[in-house]
């Protein structure tokens, strides 16, 4: 076996996110005050999010809407602040259509995804909301509960699954979410029972993939979905697309490459372990030879957030004849987005203070957080990155590697398995920054775990004075922020 060099796995990181890390002063204090581990994010950066999706929209000539998957963060300031803008929101649970209504969402600019329980589809549809179902029994006892209580028509989306091809096989994964195309036949029987009750707006999918020729394949399914259901006298005009865009977690391309290659050698035994235990993350060494599949993120995705939906646009539908934009463009149909981890890009950080380093080995180390699996599941969902060391104190060090480990008592709470180098090795007091993790990763799996506390959360925002910081509860867009002055309103009225 021989010892290679470091396999380091540096996160991209947006110029405000650089600059925030950068304050160790800040932090520092913040972690002071307010414990650690502290979730930070920056409502800022989500605002250009949106507008960047939207522009990719736009120019493929597109009308149509950016839902925010709710249950990617529990931020407030994050929902109130696409609050504030074009956006919508998609909540997947009771208390997340409270929390979208009370944070200045109005009732038609939400939606609602996933299982409903009956007090759920209750107040959506008391509220006027719109449903996004995903079975035919959704759909009846939607349509059921409004008439008995004799509501508005409400309108209402029906996300599909199980789309066939005509053309080469591409392979699916089954999902449990939508209704089969073959079974479409008794939605329209639904809506025709409740024609009083029940608005087509159009169809759905979702798909837990990145591949974009089997996401092509759904998209016009849906397509061919609002024929029939125009052929049927509805008049549907939306196609929800659902999220599924990604992330571009790592800054190169050649160290994504040099860790896979690596961790695949680490498995067959052509190089020291980089990971805990020799930890294969789905890989294994049978006789000699790599088995099994990797079960990681693909951390380095250039193409991913609005630049993947431009080319799933660009792509050509199946059945159509022209691409998905243009068949969209066509009939006049409207688009839905839902992405949540990439309109989370760059909106959070999550820190940690360093407890403990302690030997692991006689060449690694322990690095014992103030913080646990559960508040940065980086490892539950195979996202792998470097954490950005804030130091305590400035001086000379020396550099090593280690593995960072939790402040749970179980063997299994590691918040990362991988090896990680470290120019400056940590020390007790220092803090770690772990970057890009508002999306899934922040507070996603955080409980009380052993009575452990869980991260509080703070908003900042940056402007030409510096930084400035609210706990997260409290954080409210500035209600002038985008208001033209009265005086100017007042003299165009008048002239």
């Amino acid at each position: 076996m021989t010892v290679h060099s470091p396999v380091p796995l540096t996160p991209r990181m947006s110029d405000l996110v650089g600059d925030l890390t950068s304050e160790s002063t800040l932090i520092a204090s913040l972690v002071d005050a307010l414990g650690s581990p502290l979730n930070l994010i920056l409502p800022q950066q989500i605002r250009r999010n949106v507008d960047e999706f939207a522009r990719t929209m736009a120019v493929h000539g597109l009308e149509g809407s950016v839902y925010y998957a709710h249950k990617a963060n529990r931020s407030s300031a994050l929902v109130r602040e696409l609050a504030d803008t074009d956006a919508r929101i998609d909540v997947a649970s009771l208390a997340e259509l409270q929390h979208a209504l009370g944070s200045g969402f109005a009732p038609d600019r939400i939606m609602t995804t996933g299982p409903k329980t009956p007090e759920f589809l209750w107040l959506a549809l008391r509220s006027g909301v719109t449903i996004n179902v995903d079975t035919v029994q959704e759909l009846t006892l939607v349509g059921e509960i409004s008439c008995a209580h004799d509501l508005p028509r409400v309108d209402v989306l029906v996300r599909l699954s199980s789309f066939t091809s005509s053309g080469t096989t591409i392979s699916s994964r089954p999902s449990r979410f939508g209704v089969s195309t073959d079974g479409v036949d008794a939605v329209f029987s639904v809506l025709d029972k409740f024609r009083d009750q029940l608005r087509l707006l159009g169809f759905a999918y979702h798909l837990d993939t990145i591949g974009i020729p089997e996401k092509a394949r759904a998209f016009d399914g849906c397509l061919l979905a609002m024929e029939e259901a125009r052929a049927r006298g509805h008049d549907p005009r939306v196609v929800d697309i659902g999220g599924g865009f990604g992330v571009d977690y790592v800054a190169d391309a050649g160290e994504w490459d040099a860790f896979t290659t690596a961790l695949s050698e680490a498995v067959l035994g052509r190089r020291d372990p980089i990971t805990w235990q020799s930890t294969g993350y789905g890989l294994r060494n049978e006789g000699g030879r790599l088995r099994g599949t990797l079960g990681l993120y693909p951390a380095h995705r250039p193409v991913s957030g609005p630049r993947y939906l431009d080319s799933l646009l660009s792509t050509d539908a199946p059945n159509v004849g022209s691409t998905l934009a243009e068949a969209v463009l066509d009939n006049m149909h409207r688009l839905w987005i839902e992405p949540g981890r990439s309109l989370l890009d760059q909106c959070g950080v999550v820190v940690g203070r360093v407890l403990e380093v302690r030997p692991a080995n006689e060449d690694e180390s322990f690095v014992r957080l103030d913080l646990n699996a559960r508040d940065i599941s980086i490892e539950e969902h195979g996202v792998h990155l470097d954490p950005v060391l804030v130091p305590a104190r400035i001086g000379e060090r020396r550099p090593g590697a280690g593995y960072l480990i939790g402040n749970l008592c179980l063997e299994a709470d590691f918040i990362t398995r991988r090896k990680i180098w470290f120019d400056a090795m940590p020390e007790p007091g220092d803090l770690l920054a772990f970057v890009n993790t508002a999306g899934y990763f922040m507070d996603f799996s955080a409980d009380h775990a052993l009575d452990q506390p869980i991260a509080r959360v703070v908003a900042l925002s940056r402007n030409e004075s510096g930084w400035s910081w609210r706990l997260d509860d409290q954080y409210w867009p500035d209600p002038f922020y985008r208001s033209a002055p009265c005086s100017s309103i007042s003299s165009q009225e008048g002239s």
